[in-house]
C-alpha cells in the first residue's frame, strides 16, 4: 500500500516507495494529471510535470517527458534543468509548433486549437531537450534507477518509466480509462498500441501509475485485467465498424458515424480523430481480408 497521503498546496502527495505522484486536488483527470518524482540518494527525476505542478512543488535535477502531448509538458516552464524525451517525439518536446503538427488537423481546426486549447498549458520551447533512447537509464543513487520503456502507438515516441528496485511502473497514457487507448495523432499507431498494451503485461512489477483517472494501481494480477477491459475496447471499435460496414460507406462516412467520441462531444479535435481512428482500423481490417474496398474509397464487410 502506498503511504498516507500528505497534502502540499494545491497537490496530495501519495509515496510508493522512492517514488512520489503528486496529484491535483481536483483529480488527474485531463486537462490535469498524475506527475511521478523519483528521488534517490544523489539525484531527483521528475517525470510529465502537469498543468498543476508549479516551481515549488518538487526539487527535480532533471525532467524526463513520456511524449510529447500539451498535458504532459505544460510544467517544463518552471524548471530550468535538463529535460530528457524519446528521440521519436522529442522534436515536439523542444517546439509547441511541431507538436501542433503532430496533431495533424486542418488550417482552421489547428489555429482554433492553438488559439482555444494550448493556451493554458503555457508550453515554452525548449531546443535543449536531450533525445534519448529506449532502454536509457537514470542512476539516481542508493541503488535508485528509472529505466525508459518505450510503449508506442499513443504517440510514435511514447514511454513508461520503470522504478527499480521499488517495482514502479509508470506507464503514462495507457491510462486504463473506460473511454479506451488513444491513437488519433499522426504518428499514432493501432498495431503498436496493442503490442505496448502486451508489453505493459508482461511486465511484473508492484505499482503500475498511469497519469491520468485511475492514478496507480497494485498487484500485477490486478493490472493485467484492466489492461484487458481496456484493450478490449479496440475490438469493440473493430466490431462496432464491422457492423457498420455492413452497407458500403466512406471515410467520411464512417468518421461522421463516431468510432471514439460521443456524438455530444463537440472540439476541434474531435472529426480529425475520428477520420484517423477509422483509417487505422480500415487499414486493419482490409489486411485481414474482413473488408473490402468495393471500389475507390467505399468501403464494406467482406462477404461471409
Amino acid at each position: 500500500m502506498a503511504e498516507p497521503d500528505r497534502q502540499h498546496g494545491e497537490l496530495e502527495h501519495r509515496r510508493y516507495g522512492s517514488v512520489t505522484v503528486l496529484v491535483p486536488a481536483e483529480g488527474a483527470a485531463y486537462p490535469n494529471g498524475g506527475t511521478v518524482v523519483v528521488a534517490g540518494a544523489d539525484a531527483t527525476l521528475l517525470i510529465d510535470p502537469s498543468l498543476a505542478v508549479r516551481a515549488d512543488s518538487a526539487d527535480p535535477d532533471a525532467l524526463m517527458i513520456s511524449h510529447a502531448h500539451e498535458d504532459h509538458l505544460s510544467g517544463v516552464r518552471h524548471f530550468d534543468v535538463p529535460i530528457h524525451g524519446h528521440h521519436l517525439d522529442i522534436a515536439a518536446i523542444r517546439s509547441p509548433e511541431v507538436l501542433l503538427d503532430g496533431f495533424g488537423y486542418p488550417p482552421d481546426r489547428r489555429e482554433e486549437f492553438a488559439r482555444t486549447v494550448l493556451p493554458p498549458f503555457g508550453l515554452i520551447e525548449r531546443p535543449d531537450a536531450i533525445a534519448v533512447p529506449t532502454g536509457h537509464r537514470f542512476d539516481l543513487g542508493g541503488g535508485v534507477s528509472a529505466t525508459v520503456v518505450h510503449l508506442p502507438g499513443h504517440t510514435a515516441g511514447h514511454c513508461g518509466v520503470l522504478v527499480e528496485p521499488d517495482g514502479f511502473f509508470f506507464i503514462a497514457d495507457i491510462d486504463l480509462t473506460g473511454f479506451g487507448p488513444y491513437y488519433g495523432d499522426v504518428g499514432s499507431s493501432l498495431a503498436g498500441f496493442i503490442a505496448s498494451i502486451e508489453a505493459v503485461a508482461d511486465v511484473e512489477a508492484r505499482w503500475y501509475g498511469t497519469f491520468h483517472q485511475k492514478g496507480v494501481v497494485e498487484g500485477h494480477g490486478v493490472v493485467r485485467e484492466r489492461l484487458a477491459a481496456y484493450r478490449g475496447v479496440i475490438d469493440t471499435r473493430r466490431q462496432r465498424l464491422l457492423d457498420l460496414l455492413a452497407e458500403p460507406a466512406t471515410l467520411a462516412q464512417i468518421a461522421e458515424h463516431r468510432l471514439v467520441f460521443r456524438p455530444h462531444v463537440d472540439a476541434p479535435h474531435v472529426e480529425t480523430v475520428e477520420r484517423r481512428t477509422a483509417r487505422l482500423h480500415l487499414d486493419a481490417l482490409l489486411a485481414d481480408g474482413a473488408v473490402v474496398e468495393a471500389e475507390p474509397g467505399l468501403f464494406r464487410a467482406a462477404p461471409g
